[in-house]
C-alpha cells in the first residue's frame, strides 16, 4: 500500500501510528519532501472524484492510500480491510 501524507500533518501522524501498531505494511510519501511526491499525489488528487471536497474546501487530501489492489480512500480502517 502506498500512503501520501506530511509529517505535518497531525491526520497523517495518527494514521501512521494505526498502520504501525497493526503491523499493516505500506510506502510513506511524504508530499512536502519533495516537490516530486507532490506532483504524484496532486496528479491523483486532482482527478478523482473521491477528492472533489477537498478541491472545493481547500484541503490538502491527506492522508491517503493507495492499496495493492488499486483502491483509493482517505480512511486509514478501510485501508487496513
Amino acid at each position: 500500500m502506498k500512503f501520501y501524507g506530511s509529517h505535518l500533518c497531525p491526520d497523517c501522524e495518527a494514521a501512521q501510528e494505526v498502520l504501525d501498531r497493526e503491523k499493516i505494511p505500506y510506502e510513506y510519501v511524504d508530499i512536502t519532501g519533495s516537490m516530486a511526491n507532490l506532483k504524484e499525489f496532486l496528479k491523483l488528487r486532482d482527478r478523482l472524484p473521491l477528492y472533489q471536497d477537498a478541491r472545493v474546501e481547500g484541503f490538502v487530501g491527506i492522508p491517503s492510500f493507495v492499496k495493492d489492489d488499486g483502491t483509493i480512500t482517505r480512511d486509514v480502517e478501510e485501508a487496513m480491510g
